[in-house]
């Protein structure tokens, strides 16, 4: 009985699969289409498909695959979102800020988002604790994007909007860490959370 509903969920996966490609390939072919015929001078449709294979890389590989590590599954997701950040810059003829801004955000992304479940995971880290990594994390990478932006743009780093980041996701942490540390404290926010 068990093997047979495996089979079923497996199948009812791999079905999801092609129906989500075929929705996907089909907004991309009808795009493609009214480009050709009504706008064929400006090609908005090349911008559409890279989309939709975008959302493809992030959605059908972990339906066909249950054995995809996690952290090679957002690996692909930040580099589907890297090539077609190329896509575009090579389509507008912008290489310079692809290489000078763009490429480095998503390595930073490539490398901290794989660092980060590595951590997590191996550390066997509870949910308070993974919650506080994941939100420390998204402030660094707020400041490290403004970072990046501004030696692009100015020559020169500004802090500014990446510090409100930082300083709402550390406000965040606090009464995280804070419950982790107080035993009565973490053990009422197990039973009232289910956690």
């Amino acid at each position: 009985h068990t093997t047979h509903q495996l089979k079923r969920y497996e199948s009812t996966r791999r079905e999801a699969a092609l129906l989500l490609t075929a929705m996907l390939l089909s907004v991309a072919i009808c795009c493609t289409l009214l480009n050709l015929v009504f706008y064929s001078d400006v090609w908005w449709s090349f911008f559409i498909g890279g989309a939709m294979a975008m959302l493809w890389v992030w959605f059908v590989p972990p339906l066909l695959s249950r054995k995809l590590f996690i952290w090679v599954r957002l690996t692909l997701d930040v580099l589907a979102v890297g090539v077609y950040i190329l896509l575009i810059a090579i389509a507008l003829d912008g290489m310079d800020w692809f290489v000078g801004l763009a490429l480095p955000i998503v390595a930073a992304g490539v490398l901290v988002i794989p660092v980060l479940y590595w951590i997590i995971r191996t550390r066997r880290c509870s949910l308070l604790v993974s919650a506080v990594l994941v939100l420390l994390a998204l402030g660094l990478f707020a400041v490290l994007t403004e970072f990046l932006c501004d030696r692009y743009l100015k020559g020169v780093w500004l802090p500014g909007w990446s510090m409100v980041v930082l300083a709402s996701c550390v406000g965040l942490s606090i009464p995280l860490i804070i419950v982790r540390r107080v035993p009565s404290l973490r053990e009422e926010a197990r039973r009232r959370f289910h956690m």
